[in-house]
């Protein structure tokens, strides 16, 4: 029976499936790593960490299963997409800890950019935004900040890439250095309509060109593992970007299809085809995935920053959770949060504000004020900064062009939060069967690359769903709700502008 192994590599955790040929999982491990805080606004990484707790659980996974690497037809990974390593070449040790997708501290070089009349030509070639979210600007300031990093860079002795990269590079013995083109379009480096890089936006960050990895196509033969990590090399035939890798494992193959995922953060993406879509100038337009010779599919997408992460804060620095599966059943202890809105502003606040000095806050408070208040406003603070970015999505309505929301990723479990979802959009919400999407989308992709799944409409009969979550008749005080959670916002975005 052939296998696919893939490899979950998130932002607090690394995750292994094995599938079968039905797609079915065989034994799977995870390990969470270390968070580094070292400063208000930053958040790091250990790149050597991420690569040994990745390992691990590869390995584990093997052993449980009582597998043979050479029983594997392909490996697929997926990660989490704007973390940025640079390494040495020679010696393929990282050169300073791996800067994380929320962490904010290019923002100020980000203003200057935009000082400087950047963002419009960063948007019409890359589809983003100038953020400190994008991996391009992190770069940039390894090579300025990190002593002696750009004179080597300029030497050709370093290598940078984003986390799939760096397990790449990693796994096939330091043979490899290539990414992805879905990983690649989040980099503010890539031309959105040639799907290559572009070298104008590598010299207006001025970045040696030397650094960067080749860009294939999200299924394709990258090259193997070496025989040392699990005893037979495994060929690494897939990569996708997490939140790309859940649109693909949710089926979503046909313009208008959107998903949500909500993990960290919280991220909607809306299938929109073989063309780049740049009309909406507070989303961003990305590569959705490229099949070998297949032409490159697009997708528009929204991120929110803080979706589960603002329940694990509950449970890890409040104390009020004894663990993020018992936020549902807190959250039903009460019928609304009796007027408290949370805005999860920790790491600044993504789409439709883009604000990355906002910071979280809490209003409505009073003597009343209940945990059981807190935790559900938690909840639908994600449902609502969901509907932000849906009705950008449908122009101003999400009933205009959207029929349905996919849904998947940790919080997909809680049957009260998705009914939240379900009447806070006003359309139905589908859970699958099965909600890890995101590494299940990468083992579709390596696994139509091996010949284990021969087409789409193959592995379409392979996804079913779970429930379907129909809003309420019943929606009183929805809209009114949400006027305050716009309000709520409209402050945590007046505060972060405050004169300092």
């Amino acid at each position: 029976m052939p296998y696919i192994l893939a490899l979950d590599q998130g932002t607090t955790s690394c995750r292994a499936f094995l599938f079968d040929e039905k797609a079915s999982v065989v034994a799977s491990a995870r390990k969470e790593f270390t968070q580094h805080y070292p400063q208000p606004g930053w958040v790091e990484h250990s790149a050597t960490e991420i690569f040994e707790t990745q390992l691990q659980v590869a390995s584990e996974t093997l052993r449980q299963a009582g597998v043979r690497a050479g029983d594997i037809a392909g490996l697929g990974i997926t990660n989490q997409r704007e973390t940025l390593v640079v390494w040495n070449r020679k010696t393929g040790e990282p050169i300073s800890p791996a800067i994380v997708w929320q962490c904010r501290r290019t923002a100020s070089l980000c203003e200057e950019g935009k000082s400087k009349g950047w963002e419009e030509k960063i948007h019409e070639r890359t589809g983003l935004l100038l953020d400190p979210y994008f991996s391009g600007t992190k770069l940039k300031w390894i090579l300025d900040n990190v002593s002696g990093a750009r004179q080597a860079a300029e030497r050709g002795e370093l290598a940078a890439g984003t986390v799939d990269s760096w397990l790449v590079w990693k796994l096939t013995g330091g043979a490899v250095h290539a990414t992805d083109v879905s990983n690649a379009s989040r980099t503010l480096l890539l031309n959105l309509d040639t799907a290559e890089w572009d070298e104008e936006m590598i010299s207006l960050l001025d970045i040696p060109s030397n650094i960067l990895p080749q860009v294939l196509p999200s299924s394709a033969r990258f090259g193997e593992t070496d025989a040392s990590w699990f005893g037979e090399k495994i060929p690494i035939l897939g990569i996708a970007g997490d939140q790309q890798a859940a649109l693909f494992g949710q089926a979503c193959w046909k313009p208008g299809m959107v998903k949500s995922t909500y993990g960290t953060g919280s991220f909607v993406l809306l299938h929109t085809g073989e063309k780049p879509q740049r009309g909406h100038k507070r989303l961003i337009s990305t590569v959705a995935w490229k099949r070998n010779e297949n032409p490159v599919e697009y997708a528009l997408e929204g991120s929110v920053f803080i979706a589960g992460a603002a329940v694990q804060w509950l449970r890890d620095e409040l104390k009020i959770l004894d663990s993020a599966a018992a936020s549902e059943a807190m959250a039903r202890a009460v019928p609304n949060t009796g007027g408290v809105f949370f805005v999860p502003a920790f790491v600044g606040l993504g789409a439709p504000h883009w604000e990355p000095e906002a910071r979280g806050m809490i209003i409505g408070l009073t003597r009343g004020t209940q945990r059981e208040h807190l935790v559900r406003a938690a909840l639908e603070a994600v449902a609502f900064q969901t509907r932000d970015l849906m009705e950008e999505m449908g122009g101003g309505s999400t009933k205009n062009t959207i029929r349905e929301l996919r849904v998947d990723g940790g919080m997909a479990a809680n049957d009260l939060f998705l009914q939240l979802q379900a009447d806070v959009l006003g359309l139905p919400v589908i859970r699958p069967s099965f909600i890890e999407t995101t590494v299940r989308g990468a083992a579709f992709l390596a696994g139509l690359e091996a010949g284990v799944w021969k087409s789409l409409e193959e592995l379409e009969e392979l996804w079913t769903a779970d429930r379907v979550f129909e809003p309420s008749e019943d929606r009183s005080g929805i809209e009114s709700a949400y006027s305050g959670w716009k309000r709520a916002v409209e402050l945590t975005c007046k505060w972060a502008r405050r004169p300092t």
